[in-house]
């Protein structure tokens, strides 16, 4: 009998699309189920938890063991991506345990999880690839199913993904920095599905809808890094309507010249906004990753070494390019330069049907500049 499928969906324009979990959830879950099953020696029928995002996962275990005469348990959920286009969908997802005389809860990666080789993921180099937000769901989940057992000793955990290694061979994790396998991931613990039109035509309704009450104004931001970064600044209190445009972002400024606004602010993380730079108008990285590329480039131009040059075309993230800058002077040097381009390539593209400008910042370094029009932008709109 096949398990029930995970039934939160999403309106994506005109559809409704099924949502899935993260390989963070999955983790997260495994481990819960395997605690128990060290615990009281009884696998449970189903694991559940709540996501960060709120949002409840309950599922059945694919796999559940005792292993070492009963020293290790072992227990594995099957990835559910949903209508999301997923490399991972339908691969198990261990977690094997053990006790530890050590306190609290120790998290590692096994068969199929990558190893972070380069600096400036999010993990250190030489961990495991398990983000923060999957550790942390993972070390949640064991202490509440210690809790309830009344287990005050330590637990030992690592989380494993059959075939992990192949699958990765399909993935950035290569590129990245990431060796050996795949990345546990996950902010929200959900997968919400990236179907590109209905993105396209969900931008378009919200942007329409922002239009038809009036605002002439308008904030276009990827994700949820952007809406971040309008709260911590302050922006999200100015009343002007924001859409987030995914990767799209030639898309919404097409929409935007459409529906008639005459002032539009993108903002961004330099990670996306640096593709602009560019000319890329879908930052998708399946289409263009020409990060360093364009670090390098303009570096080089700014008096950058060929051991800086190189450095930066190694850099597994912008995060690690801007320390690299700083090390040699260059960093508002480079940014200037790349501030210039992302102007130019969306004036190109706006043309002329309203004034645009960008503001671009780092999780790690916070704004790190806005375009000259974007500051006439705020100015007027402050």
């Amino acid at each position: 009998m096949e398990p029930e499928q995970f039934t939160h969906y999403m309106r994506s324009g005109r559809s409704m699309l099924r949502c899935g979990y993260t390989t963070g959830t999955c983790a997260a879950l495994a481990a819960a189920g395997a605690v128990r099953l060290l615990l009281t020696g009884k696998a449970p029928e189903s694991v559940s938890l709540t996501t960060p995002k709120g949002i409840e996962v309950s599922v059945p275990l694919a796999e559940a063991e005792l292993l070492e005469a009963g020293y290790i348990a072992r227990c594995a959920v099957r990835k559910d991506a949903g209508d999301d286009y997923d490399v991972t969908n339908g691969m198990l997802v261990r977690a094997a345990v053990k006790k530890s005389a050590a306190p609290g809860v120790r998290i590692d990666g096994g068969e199929g999880v990558g190893r972070v080789t380069r600096p400036g993921l999010d993990q250190p180099v030489g961990t495991a690839a398990i983000n923060r937000v999957p550790r942390r769901m993972i070390g949640e989940q064991v202490e509440k199913v210690c809790d309830e057992l009344g287990y005050d000793g330590g637990m030992e955990v690592v989380v494993s993904v059959p075939g992990g290694e192949e699958t990765a061979a399909r993935t950035f994790n290569p590129v990245l920095g990431v060796e050996g396998g795949l990345s546990i991931l996950g902010t929200s613990g959900i997968v919400e599905p990236m179907s590109e039109q209905a993105i396209v035509d969900t931008i378009a309704v919200q942007q329409r809808q922002a239009a038809a009450e009036g605002a002439g104004k308008l904030i276009l931001t990827p994700g949820n890094y952007g809406e971040d970064f309008l709260r911590s600044a302050g922006l999200d209190g100015l009343g002007i309507p924001v859409v987030k445009c995914s990767n799209f972002i030639g898309d919404a400024l097409d929409i935007a010249a459409a529906e008639g606004f005459r002032q539009v602010l993108l903002v961004g993380h330099i990670g996306k906004l640096v593709k602009v730079a560019g000319g890329v108008m879908n930052t998708h990285s399946r289409y263009a990753d020409c990060r360093m590329e364009l670090f390098c480039a303009h570096a080089a131009l700014c008096g950058a070494d060929r051991e800086a040059c190189q450095n930066l075309m190694s850099a597994a993230t912008t995060d690690a390019g801007i320390e690299i800058l700083d090390e040699k002077g260059l960093r508002q040097a480079v940014l200037d330069r790349l501030l210039d381009a992302i102007q130019l390539h969306l004036e190109r593209r706006a043309a002329g049907a309203y004034d645009i400008g960008a503001a671009v910042f780092s999780n790690a370094y916070g704004l790190l500049g806005l375009t000259e029009r974007a500051k006439e932008i705020l100015e007027r709109w402050k």
